[in-house]
């Protein structure tokens, strides 16, 4: 435990949850992060992604509810008064009732007469008013997206240009291993992302089944996996930089998502070509790269297991390790497929808006974009 870094008054058995573990000396010739604090890892580090995920739980409730929703029912309603008013002016140049007095299929009129003669304002309809509800919940629900992703890639990005290691030339992650002990910044990056992965496979598991459910789930439990084999087994740096190129693009899908639901094409469209570019460059580009620095490793690190100086690579967990990065790459790509098709529909002039389907698992929401 790190008593030292806790406050009097919190309870020893909570110092664990906020407080980073198992504190240790600074190494003598440090490459990294030569001011910061350094730490082991262990079991208590479990603590802090509890904390961490419970954190996101809450946080994501309270901009969900206080921030996001407030907005999208305001911009929603507003912008349904202005499209019914500007067509209750059109359909009444004649002075006529756009409606002439005849009820929709609810049983409800379209357009009413007032003492001046003109059309009264359109009622909402239960359908307009089902259909605002949705999109204000789902753009709600995409906020807290792009709120944490942004966050984590930029904090990755931190901890990236601090670390003695390259995108063009990854190898670097593996020289000098292990890489023991860890930078505080490191370790907490390491750790918030775990929380995050984690409470992901939470709500998958929470909310109603999507179409993609078991692409999600297979994509989320491969990355917990290295996640955690990883952290545990001193790849760190490796998992850094997994990490940061896959933050990039999880920013636009969210935000392009929350213009489709506001009735902004142009910048649904926008976010979504920026989805589609740095999916590509990051997730086909420097990540095969990344892929063909581990297989390189295999000529770089020694294949033995000696826990007391933190060695922890053998030949089967060699090919462990490598295989889940070509799985995750495999999925990556199955994905890019469905990506492509509806980029094609972007170039084509048809956008990317679609109302063909409400389903909001990955392979839906390509298909509503």
């Amino acid at each position: 435990m790190n008593t030292e870094a806790a406050p009097a008054w919190l309870s020893p058995l909570l110092v664990p949850f906020f407080t980073l573990s198992y504190p240790t000396a600074r190494p003598a010739n440090p490459d990294s992060f030569p001011h910061a604090n350094y730490y082991g890892t262990g079991l208590l580090d479990g603590c802090v992604i509890i904390t961490a995920i419970a954190l996101m739980a809450i946080l994501r409730d309270v901009t969900r509810i206080y921030v996001f929703e407030s907005f999208a029912r305001w911009k929603l309603a507003r912008d349904l008064r202005h499209a019914k008013r500007k067509k209750l002016a059109l359909a009444n140049g004649n002075g006529q009732p756009s409606g002439n007095g005849k009820a929709n299929g609810n049983g409800k009129a379209n357009g009413a007469v007032n003492g001046n003669g003109h059309a009264a304002e359109y009622i909402v309809t239960p359908v307009e008013r089902r259909k605002m509800n949705r999109s204000i919940i789902r753009f709600a629900e995409q906020g807290w997206s792009v709120i944490y992703y942004t966050f984590n890639f930029f904090f990755g990005l931190y901890v990236h240009r601090h670390l003695p290691t390259s995108l063009l030339n990854p190898i670097n992650v593996w020289t000098n291993y292990p890489h023991i002990p860890l930078a505080g910044p490191v370790k907490f990056y390491y750790l918030l992302q775990t929380a995050c992965y984690m409470h992901q496979v939470l709500i998958l598991n929470a909310e109603a089944r999507r179409k993609d459910h078991w692409q999600m789930m297979a994509h989320h439990v491969i990355t917990v996996t290295l996640q955690v084999a990883s952290y545990f087994y001193n790849y760190t740096r490796v998992g850094c930089l997994v990490m940061l190129l896959m933050d990039l693009c999880d920013m636009f899908l969210p935000l392009a998502k929350m213009f489709r639901y506001l009735g902004m094409s142009l910048w649904c469209d926008m976010a979504f070509v920026a989805f589609l570019v740095s999916w590509f460059v990051t997730r086909h580009g420097f990540f095969l790269l990344v892929i063909k620095a581990t297989w390189e490793a295999w000529y770089v690190i020694p294949r033995i297991w000696d826990p007391s100086r933190g060695h922890y690579l053998t030949t089967e967990i060699y090919y462990a390790f490598l295989g889940m990065l070509v799985a995750l790459q495999v999925i990556q790509l199955v994905w890019f497929r469905i990506i492509c098709s509806v980029a094609y529909r972007v170039v084509s002039g048809q956008g990317a808006e679609d109302a063909r389907s409400d389903d909001e698992g990955l392979v839906g929401l390509l298909n509503t974009l």
